[in-house]
């Protein structure tokens, strides 16, 4: 038996980039930086980040593309998969090991925005709210843009 199964939540290091292949099928890649941090023997706190090369074919990588962008935070899962190829230049055996992207969600930006993929097809999240306006609802023009948001005021 075999399991091939990934896991990774981290930032885009650029925005995805989107080809088409001669067949005509769409395939995005990105690279995610993820973080890791932990305290050392001496209780001193280090940090390390691994960068991770993703590929998401079809519309789920036109999801992808057309909603991310450098820094931006994404949830993906997949399999791993090894590729090899000759170094043109070198002559030597070069290879590197991809995420393919079964899954992914979009993580929140801190202003509210997020969304998830379902198996191919993603839009932003939207409000189970009705669009009725009510007396207590908070109006955008209320909070000033340049005071950053308290979060304890969060009531959840």
């Amino acid at each position: 038996m075999a399991f091939n199964k990934v896991i990774l939540l981290g930032n885009l290091t650029a925005d995805p980039e989107t080809r088409t292949t001669p067949s005509g099928q769409s395939v995005t890649s990105f690279s995610l930086a993820i973080n890791r941090t932990w305290n050392d023997a001496q209780g001193n706190r280090q940090e390390s980040t691994s960068f991770i090369n993703c590929t998401a074919w079809g519309a789920r990588g036109e999801t992808i593309a057309k909603y991310l962008g450098k820094g931006r935070q994404v949830l993906v899962s997949g399999r791993l998969e090894q590729r090899s190829w000759d170094d043109k230049e070198t002559g030597k055996k070069r290879s590197a090991i991809d995420v393919i992207v079964e899954e992914f969600s979009f993580v929140s930006d801190g202003r509210g925005s997020a969304a998830s993929d379902d198996g191919g097809s993603s839009s932003p999240a939207r409000s189970s709210r009705s669009s009725a306006k009510k007396s207590d609802d908070v109006v955008i023009d209320d909070i000033p843009d340049d005071e950053p948001i308290d979060l304890s005021e969060i009531p959840f």
